[in-house]
């Protein structure tokens, strides 16, 4: 489980490194609505394709040394000893302030510029409502999925395409 205690540790360990992380997944969204909504089990980051390995030696100082997947230069999965896990989604910035990932079969994602949100009081760049919900398409939403694109919806308006249209508001 990733604590917002665990959130705020790694991004301040990368921030004091002089490294750019932009908060993704689960808690960019929580960051976005700026409250705690679940439990997440890890912490999705998106960070310059260029300062990959300082992230990682920054976080392997941290405790993050095992690696669970490692599909560089799209994505490196970290965990330390209590099965935290930091997923690093790397990219080239863009001139628009954003950034392009490099995708398993040499396309690209565009990530535009960070949005502003709230973790636990601490203000943290993260991945805009859009791009959440873009990146939630191409696979079975889980509940937890289809809850987090109701609270994007809800808060910020956003359309939601299949396989989120018919979520029904509470």
């Amino acid at each position: 489980m990733m604590s917002m205690q665990d959130v705020h540790k790694v991004l301040a360990a990368l921030e004091g490194s002089g490294l750019t992380a932009w908060v993704d997944g689960g808690w960019g969204i929580d960051a976005l609505l700026q409250k705690a909504t679940r439990n997440h089990s890890d912490l999705d980051l998106v960070v310059l394709l260029s300062e990959i390995s300082p992230a990682r030696s920054v976080l392997a100082n941290s405790g993050y040394h095992v690696v669970l997947r490692d599909w560089l230069p799209t994505a490196l999965a970290l965990a330390d000893d209590e099965g935290r896990e930091v997923d690093l989604h790397p990219i080239t910035p863009t001139p628009d302030g954003g950034g392009n990932q490099t995708l398993p079969d040499g396309d690209t994602f565009h990530y535009p510029p960070p949005a502003t949100g709230v973790i636990g009081g601490r203000v943290v760049p993260c991945v805009d409502p859009a791009t959440q919900v873009h990146c939630h398409l191409g696979y079975e939403p889980s509940a937890r999925d289809r809850q987090d694109m109701l609270h994007l919806r809800n808060r910020f308006g956003v359309d939601l395409p299949y396989p989120y249209h018919d979520i029904t508001p509470q």
